[in-house]
């Protein structure tokens, strides 16, 4: 027999002596259900079969289970800690037990993720069993915390995620999973950054919240990451008087709540004086506003109080009825600030109110566009006859003519002062010149033709704008503050002269008034009114009281949603004016009596049409942007007229700085 075959059979036996040996050693044991183990390179099959003895569990064994496992054990052990302390020697030498409807089945370690026993939270079970346990989580991310995980599981095992139900499944040894399952439950909770509610029972939730924005800079955005988001939000809640908070860290929200704690206790009995500085709204309008309110729910018995002191706080009198407390609102309009004496829930009551009406008004920028395009087409022709010749003969003499238009066209206003002739085609037949008793001498004209043809087309375009608060009117005028005389007096002619005239200015040419209304929604109710006026042009010097104007204008209120072009009226005018004089009969006769005829013809046609589109500005950043646009605009026009003279250009925006002023005596 070869020296190999001898260790072999000799390593055999000693395995069958200890298996042997640990089996007389557990044997005196079983009356009092305790045992001592001693393996010592004991077989597992053999030792399985010795654990099974003693705890009556049925085992069945994977033909791959084969090794030699080592237990000692110093004092003796009831058989469920011997039963656990075979599956951790089985755990050790990479073996697992598989308990299913009475049998435990010993496999290797790597196939018991498959048939684990599922469990829950409420499952207790623990030793170095192979359960498997599905984890909800509520918070954290699974797919996350899996990653997390993945080291402290078995490298056998399994750990997997399903981010559709945001659950975590793993199959691993039963005290594993336990461990597994603490760790889960400590990260799996409310982050610092979750929303956190805190009741304020007497003071106002505004005011808390404005004064702790002052105080903590977490409320500030970095400014290194101006992106960021601040590590402090404080929100209110008007309704429960609460706060909302959103906190980075525990540590913050830790601190919010004991200056809370501090600062919400009840004041005295009367009352307190708070002052309430306003941002946006008026003070005076607010007061009132809040006066009414109060005065409103107070019902009867505020009518017989003053309206800047109001009973609105209720207590116990002798008869059992309320007791009223005084409450004052006082607007002081210096600071544009509000005096508030009432107790507390009435005083937190108006604060919400406040905070409510204090809130930034929109702004409203409109543009009109007035356009007015018109046409005027003219055309003139006639043939006048005129023979004065007998004026200056003696006797019966006879003298006539034909005579149309009015001056500048007719033949005896020429024959007067030919440069007075309007313009156009003017021929004429003069034959020297006659003397007329009281006009004196002229020219002799005995012929004058006339013809005409005028073609005007004019595009007038006007763009107003103007920038206006929600709900307050806003006013352009661009044109002129003409003179207009309403009345004059003289004395009489025995008293020295001292006349005098009554004279009302108004303004002529452009005039646009808006009143805007912004809805929730989004649209825009306009309140408009238009006038366009001008000076009717005449080639004699008139005097005021002799002035003609024209003037249109419209008034009308419209709905239009931001952005959008509206238009809010308009006018079409076609005016048409044929005028013929002739000579009766002579210039009824074809052809010939076009000789005796004067035709004047006129067509005037206007369009006009007014477009308005509003513009909402909410915050300071939409009104700057405007601002921008239209700066760099009108320096871009100015620019295009002064080429040459650069120092006189706008500086660009937000850029040069005025030099500091000069005050007398400083050098």
């Amino acid at each position: 027999m070869s020296a190999k075959k001898i260790k072999q059979h000799l390593a055999r036996t000693v395995v069958i002596i200890s298996a042997i040996t640990a089996v007389l050693l557990i044997q005196p044991a079983f009356a009092d259900e305790s045992v001592s183990l001693n393996f010592v390179n004991a077989d597992i099959a053999s030792v399985i079969k010795t654990i099974g003895a003693h705890t009556g569990k049925t085992f069945i064994i994977d033909p791959r289970v084969t090794g030699t496992v080592n237990i000692i054990s110093q004092t003796p052990v009831s058989k469920d800690i011997a039963y656990q302390i075979l599956l951790s020697s089985l755990r050790v030498s990479g073996y697992a037990a598989i308990e299913e409807r009475g049998v435990v089945k010993i496999v290797p370690e790597g196939d018991a993720k498959t048939s684990g026993t599922v469990i829950d939270r409420s499952t207790q079970i623990s030793g170095d069993r192979i359960v498997t346990q599905v984890f909800t989580l509520q918070n954290e991310s699974a797919v996350q915390l899996a990653q997390v995980l993945r080291p402290l599981v078995a490298p056998n095992n399994f750990i997997g995620a399903y981010p559709g139900s945001n659950v975590l499944v793993i199959a691993d040894y039963a005290s594993n999973v336990n461990r597994i399952a603490k760790i889960i439950s400590s990260i799996d909770v409310p982050t610092s950054a979750d929303l956190q509610l805190i009741k304020l029972q007497y003071a106002s939730a505004v005011d808390v919240a404005n004064l702790l924005k002052s105080l903590m800079p977490e409320t500030n955005a970095n400014p290194t990451n101006p992106g960021a988001p601040a590590k402090l939000s404080l929100g209110v809640e008007p309704r429960t008087n609460s706060l909302i908070v959103r906190a980075e860290t525990p540590q913050i929200v830790a601190r919010i709540k004991t200056l809370i704690a501090g600062l919400d206790i009840p004041t005295a009995a009367g009352g307190n004086i708070h002052v309430v500085y306003l941002r946006n709204a008026e003070a005076v309008k607010v007061a009132e506003t809040l006066r009414g309110l109060i005065a409103g729910s107070s019902g009867s018995s505020a009518a017989a109080v003053a309206p800047s002191t109001l009973t609105t706080t209720p207590g116990t009198s002798t008869g059992g009825a309320p007791s009223p407390s005084p409450s004052s609102i006082q607007a002081y309009a210096s600071t544009n600030s509000l005096v508030i004496v009432a107790p507390d829930h009435v005083y937190n009551s108006l604060r919400t109110v406040i905070d409510k009406l204090d809130a930034r008004r929109a702004q409203v920028y409109v543009e009109a566009l007035i356009v007015e395009v018109s046409a005027s087409v003219a055309s003139e022709f006639g043939i006048q006859w005129q023979d004065l010749s007998g004026l200056n003969r003696g006797g019966s003499q006879v003298i006539g003519g034909t005579n149309f238009g009015g001056t500048g066209t007719n033949i005896i206003g020429a024959a007067a002062n030919i440069s007075a002739v309007n313009s156009g085609l003017n021929i004429g037949i003069v034959r020297g010149r006659i003397n007329i008793p009281g006009v004196g001498e002229v020219l002799n004209l005995g012929a004058l033709a006339r013809a005409l043809e005028a073609d005007q087309k004019g595009n007038v375009l006007s763009t107003p704008n103007i920038l206006t608060l929600d709900n307050e009117e806003g006013k352009i005028v661009v044109g002129q503050n003409v003179p207009f005389v309403t009345g004059s007096f003289t004395q009489t002619a025995n008293a020295s002269t001292n006349p005098f005239q009554t004279i009302e200015r108004k303004d002529i040419g452009l005039t646009l008034k808006v009143t805007p209304q912004v809805a929730e929604g989004g649209t825009v109710k306009l309140k408009a009114f238009l006038e366009v006026s001008s000076v009717v042009p005449t080639t004699t010097a008139v005097k005021s009281v002799d002035l003609i104007t024209n003037k249109r204008s419209i008034e009308n209120t419209v709905l239009v949603d931001d952005g959008q072009i509206v238009v809010i009226g308009g006018l079409i005018q076609d005016d048409t004016k044929n005028n013929e004089s002739k000579v009766p009969l002579l210039g009824d006769i074809p052809f010939v009596g076009n000789l005796f005829k004067y035709q004047t013809k006129n067509r005037d046609k206007t369009n006009l049409m007014v477009f308005l589109r509003p513009y909402v500005l909410r915050d300071g950043k939409a009104a700057n942007q405007l601002t921008g646009e239209r700066y760099d605009y009108i320096r871009n026009e100015q620019g295009a007229v002064l080429r040459e003279n650069e120092s006189s250009l706008l500086p660009p925006t937000g850029g040069a700085q005025l030099p500091p002023a000069k005050v007398p005596g400083n050098k």
